[in-house]
């Protein structure tokens, strides 16, 4: 019998996050048949031995899966081991620091029904203190948008179409409307999308990867969908805790992964000098930042 979804885990050192985040899925009733895939990337923290501990009836069961890698190659790397292993009808990228509200999977899986020419759908990612995470929709972060984003303009404009268009903070959180891309901590995907599209782009290692691959998507034209009346709570970076500076470095390094990918080509070589020199300065600053920051 085909799965009709495959959701998707990567374990960084989050076993209490990611035991959460699997007992929010499995703690409810679905009309449709699931399997969960976490990958442990070689969190060295006994993660993946009380992850087997706590959930044996399931893995025994088959529900749960579990890959272990014994190297950390990234979060587009461990995803890819996952999706080479599955065939279902939908596959779900989620992070292991979410909590799944309510009927959101049922929600999201019959709206990606009512439309084929969906290729990936997100839905409305809120944060502990209530407030929207505002990754789960964005536009492309071309130069202009990009700009605007990190001069602090769209910031102090937040309803304005033309200066927000990265985060689209004017358009309504409860609506449905097509976006440019959408988080990684929750993207639903129709199968076909992994033979039209391939699979995600493991130059990135960490960030960049998701916006990547909306765009990927939506060049083969299918869209890239925000679905409001669905909805998880993300508690963003557990995994990130430990590793900061690193990060932040893979944070910007991806902005230029994508520029080289899909603007380089199409902009004079001045403006790929001044958009390297924006991306590495803007690194040095919140490295500084970060460094100078009193430790909680």
């Amino acid at each position: 019998m085909t799965t009709d979804l495959s959701i998707i885990i990567i374990n960084y050192r989050t076993y209490e996050f990611t035991k959460q985040t699997i007992e929010s899925v499995i703690n409810k009733k679905y009309s449709f048949n699931y399997e969960l895939i976490i990958v442990d990337n070689d969190s060295g923290d006994n993660s993946l031995k009380n992850l087997k501990k706590h959930f044996h009836n399931e893995i025994d069961e088959g529900l749960i899966k579990l890959i272990a890698n014994t190297e950390n190659k990234g979060f587009a790397y461990a995803n890819n081991l996952a999706l080479k292993q599955t065939n279902s009808k939908y596959l779900l990228l989620l992070n292991s620091d979410t909590i799944i509200i309510n009927d959101c999977l049922e929600k999201c899986l019959k709206f990606m029904d009512t439309d084929k020419n969906i290729g990936a759908l997100g839905c409305k990612v809120m944060l502990p203190d209530g407030s929207l995470d505002k990754a789960c929709r964005r536009s492309y972060p071309n130069l202009k948008v990009s700009f605007y984003r990190m001069s602090g303009l769209s910031q102090i404009f937040p309803q304005n179409k033309h200066l927000n268009k990265y985060n689209l903070t004017y358009l309504d959180e409860n609506g449905t409307y097509n976006v440019d891309c959408l988080s990684g901590a929750f993207m639903l995907i129709r199968n076909e999308v992994i033979d039209l599209v391939g699979l995600l782009d493991e130059t990135f290692f960490m960030y960049g990867e998701d916006i990547d691959y909306c765009y990927r998507i939506k060049e083969n034209g299918l869209k890239i969908k925000y679905y409001g009346e669905a909805e998880i709570i993300h508690y963003k970076g557990a995994s990130s805790q430990k590793q900061k500076s690193k990060l932040l470095y893979e944070f910007y390094n991806s902005m230029q992964i994508f520029y080289n990918k899909h603007y380089q080509d199409k902009y004079p070589w001045i403006i790929t000098v001044v958009t390297y020199t924006g991306i590495w300065t803007m690194y040095g600053l919140k490295l500084f930042i970060n460094q100078i920051k009193p430790t909680k």
